[in-house]
């Protein structure tokens, strides 16, 4: 029995199926940990597979792969380093469970399987995994460690099954995706659990992207009484030692130590899509991206994004005019290219405008000109990013909003073409809100550049498609001031027309965006993945049927 502990909290950031990669981030993390003479280090949930491995999980050759992954690690731990606490998926009696595996002295030491499965929002556990029962503490030299893996934090009754199993403090293994303003809320449950209990706890969170979910560390130790002991920083890897110290009364506490302040507010959201961009491009091995900078301000802000996330060397843009296409845009998506040190190359669809004109000529005779010829010109676009995708390898980045995903104002296999879309969770109004906030700061990360990064014309003039004169937004939508709080009424509180009407909006309006939400559902269901930001991103957040006859929302 030992009266202090040295524990290393390790925000690992891993890859969905990369089991070897895992493995390897595990073994430098605790290389790192035991440099610093730790007794044990903790990663974060699911860390051997990555996270969410989603149906991956049900392969019986996957998890015989986990198996041996484990089996090598817990042999790594017969060197008399310290030992290792790490998640995975694991069979036991013919089931799959969410584990945790305590790994010491060269074997798998105990098992404490997941009792809470999520099975709202992105989180659809129950499909894959069995509930384990509530937990018990674990052993570890003399400390008794009441170990929860994420959703069992998220309500008091394993906390209150740990403490009265007499755990000397809550040690939480989390995957626990990011959104705006979701950080407090993790600090403010876990307050609540050690306030319950009287018990110390250690939060443990993984670190990168993963498809459309980011994660952003910020692990942190918090005091039997709620007060921060330590914190890693946000949106990076670390190994963070703690100290811990047992008392004359059998109680365990952490020193203080290092405390990491956290991005928040616009930051944090913008390093989200820098982060979840990185690893979508790093991890499915694209040399670079594609963006049509069209001179409007989302394009900006999505080649501004990508310049922070992989380096300007890693951006291509190309301007695409049309015969509509205004000076001003050619002007502004030429300064912001310069802005940005990204290549711009410009390449007008004039000439496929035209053969299309010509052979469609027929088919169209006696109808006039409407949103056909507009589409057109945005597929036409689409076609030579692709192409272009095709012939040296980048991936295109999608440029469009959430506000216009919501409402159908995009172009299948036009403005929708591309790979990854880094606004899809980003409301218009937010996008100003971001372009201002890159304008003014550079974290010093960042590869790209200092000051501004886009022209302030972009920032200041309406917004325009440009598919024929004189067009803005507005002629079609209306102010995104007042779309955007109908929408977040709609999509992230899911209101009946009437109480959004009784906030202060023109009922008639209200009911227009109802419908143009409803009849984009196709759109959005073949729209390319994004960053998950808000409480309700489109897809596994929010599954409506495409064909609905429900037309009764108030």
């Amino acid at each position: 029995m030992t009266d202090t502990l040295a524990i290393a909290l390790a925000q690992i950031n891993p890859t969905v199926g990369d089991i070897d990669g895992n493995i390897e981030c595990i073994r430098a993390a605790r290389a790192e940990a035991a440099r610093s003479h730790a007794d044990l280090v903790i990663c974060g949930e699911l860390v051997v597979a990555g996270y969410p491995p989603e149906d991956l999980v049900l392969k019986a050759a996957f998890q015989d792969r986990i198996e041996a992954g484990v089996s090598v690690l817990a042999g790594d731990t017969a060197d008399g380093g310290p030992a290792l606490l790490v998640g995975a998926p694991w069979r036991d009696d013919g089931k799959l469970y969410n584990a945790a595996l305590l790994l010491d002295g060269g074997s798998i030491a105990a098992v404490c399987l997941k009792h809470e499965l999520p099975n709202y929002g992105v989180f659809d556990e129950k499909r894959v995994f069995a509930a384990g029962p509530a937990p018990g503490p674990v052993s570890f030299r003399g400390a008794l460690l009441g170990i929860m893996i994420c959703e069992d934090m998220w309500s008091p009754d394993v906390t209150e099954c740990l403490d009265e199993c007499g755990a000397h403090m809550l040690v939480v293994l989390n995957g626990s995706p990011f959104e705006a303003d979701k950080p407090d809320a993790r600090l403010n449950l876990a307050a609540a659990r050690t306030m319950e209990s009287g018990l110390p706890l250690m939060y443990i969170n993984l670190v990168g992207g993963q498809d459309e979910l980011v994660f952003d560390g910020a692990s942190f130790v918090l005091g039997a009484g709620g007060d921060l002991r330590a914190q890693a920083a946000s949106w990076k890897t670390q190994v963070l030692l703690t100290r811990w110290r047992r008392d004359a009364n059998d109680s365990w506490a952490c020193d203080d130590g290092a405390i990491a302040k956290p991005a928040d507010g616009l930051e944090a959201v913008y390093r989200a899509l820098t982060t979840g961009l990185h690893d979508y491009v790093d991890k499915n091995h694209f040399p670079g991206v594609l963006v049509g900078l069209s001179g409007g301000i989302d394009s900006a802000l999505s080649a501004a994004v990508a310049v922070d996330a992989l380096g300007a060397e890693r951006v291509h843009c190309v301007m695409m005019p049309s015969p509509y296409t205004s000076a001003e845009s050619l002007e502004d998506a030429a300064q912001a290219a310069r802005l940005l040190g990204v290549r711009l190359d410009t390449i007008p669809i004039d000439p496929a405008m035209e053969a299309f004109e010509g052979m469609l000529r027929e088919a169209f005779v006696r109808h006039p000109a409407d949103t056909t010829e507009e589409n057109i010109q945005a597929r036409a676009r689409g076609v030579t990013l692709m192409a272009l995708s095709n012939k040296f390898g980048s991936m295109v980045l999608s440029t469009g909003n959430k506000s216009e995903m919501s409402v159908g104002y995009a172009t299948l296999y036009g403005d929708m073409c591309g790979g990854y879309s880094v606004l899809k969770d980003i409301y218009k109004t937010t996008v100003y809100e971001l372009s201002r906030w890159r304008n003014q700061h550079r974290p010093e990360d960042f590869p790209g550049p200092a000051g501004r990064v886009m022209p302030e014309r972009i920032l200041l003039k309406p917004p325009s498609a440009e598919l024929k004169p004189d067009q803005t937004d507005q002629d079609t939508l209306p102010p995104y001031e007042q779309l955007d709080a109908i929408l977040r009424c709609l999509i992230e509180e899911e209101m009946a027309l009437g109480d959004i009407v009784a906030r202060g909006h023109d009922a008639e309006v209200v009911r227009r965006v109802w419908t143009m939400l409803d009849r984009a559902e196709y759109k959005r269901r073949q729209a390319p993945p994004g960053v998950k930001i808000t409480s309700r991103a489109f897809g596994r957040d929010r599954r409506y049927p495409i064909t609905n006859g429900f037309t009764d929302p108030a």
